[in-house]
């Protein structure tokens, strides 16, 4: 295999282990970068490690540092921390099987790839993914990487399985706090209706390749049209097509939801159409009245 494996251990199931390689499963994308630049010269800025009343220092002489009390340090080396014994580091023992529903969504951090290392770990490997999908349960461990212990999901994907980091606990925030002012309230039931209807009509499977990031796409178009002048240090984005909409413009939620059902040719659900003909009577009533002094003599002759 080409990547660099990430982790490199065993996955431990009571007395049965399993060698293993962990390879990360996501990657940057096409990020647009910057570096700075020193206009007047276009000299690139660089940067160095300075200390208080020293200067520039030598990257040798630096070490870390925890802050105990304000101005007060202990120093650690490198070698100091990498000394710290830890089991997970080279062993993720799954100590708990979950339901993959009851790991709230907030708690998922990334991605990674897991492998058998060699031929030899292949068949326990198989055993494991399979008694997951069968049971469709999710493990869960401890491992350390990369100078922090993780906890752990292990489940089935395709072939392989997937490891996903969680967050902890104490780094997620209650959602409570945020919601509590939202109020409990029941929508009317037609929006309800019209909103499920363009849902469904909406609704497909998940295809990743049709998403792209639009504001790289932006930036990319802006930096050709910018080196194509040259000269010009500035230039105007003048493709701008003026069609925001102003925070201040109120839409009436029902005109709106059934103008978007139109756009996707779809037609507004008969429970909504039913509950809106009744208020439509009286409009339909008034209409002959508007019209009635041209027609009065048969009005007439049907009393």
């Amino acid at each position: 295999m080409a990547a660099r494996a990430y982790w490199q251990g065993q996955i431990r199931l009571a007395l049965v282990s399993i060698p293993v390689e962990i390879y990360s499963a996501t990657k940057s994308g096409a990020a647009v970068s910057f570096k700075q630049i020193h206009e007047p010269t276009g000299q690139p800025i660089h940067y160095e490690k300075v200390a208080d009343g020293v200067g520039p220092v030598d990257p040798d002489d630096i070490m870390k540092g925890f802050q105990i009390e304000k101005g007060e340090y202990v120093l650690l080396d490198q070698d100091e921390i990498d000394s710290v014994k830890l089991e997970s580091k080279k062993t993720l023992e799954l100590t708990q099987f979950v339901d993959a529903n009851e790991i709230d969504v907030l708690y998922y951090e990334k991605p990674y790839f897991v492998v058998p290392a060699d031929d030899l770990a292949e068949e326990a490997f198989i055993v494991l993914r399979e008694a997951l999908k069968r049971t469709r349960k999710v493990g869960l461990g401890q491992l350390a990487m990369r100078g922090r212990e993780y906890v752990v999901s292990l489940k089935p994907c395709g072939r392989g399985m997937v490891l996903e980091t969680l967050r902890y606990a104490d780094e997620v925030n209650k959602a409570q706090g945020y919601f509590r002012d939202i109020p409990d309230a029941k929508p009317d039931s037609e929006l309800l209706d019209l909103a499920e209807a363009l849902i469904e009509k909406k609704s497909s499977a998940f295809d990743p390749q049709i998403f792209h990031d639009r504001y790289v796409d932006a930036l990319k178009d802006l930096i050709e049209r910018k080196r194509e002048q040259k000269g010009n240090r500035k230039i105007i984005d003048d493709k701008g097509d003026g069609g925001g909409r102003s925070a201040s413009n109120v839409v009436d939620l029902m005109a709106a939801l059934k103008k978007s059902m139109e756009k996707s040719g779809a037609t507004a659900p008969a429970k909504a159409t039913a509950t809106k003909a009744p208020a439509k009577k009286p409009a339909a009533k008034k209409a002959p009245a508007a019209a009635a002094p041209s027609k009065k003599p048969a009005v007439k002759k049907r009393a």
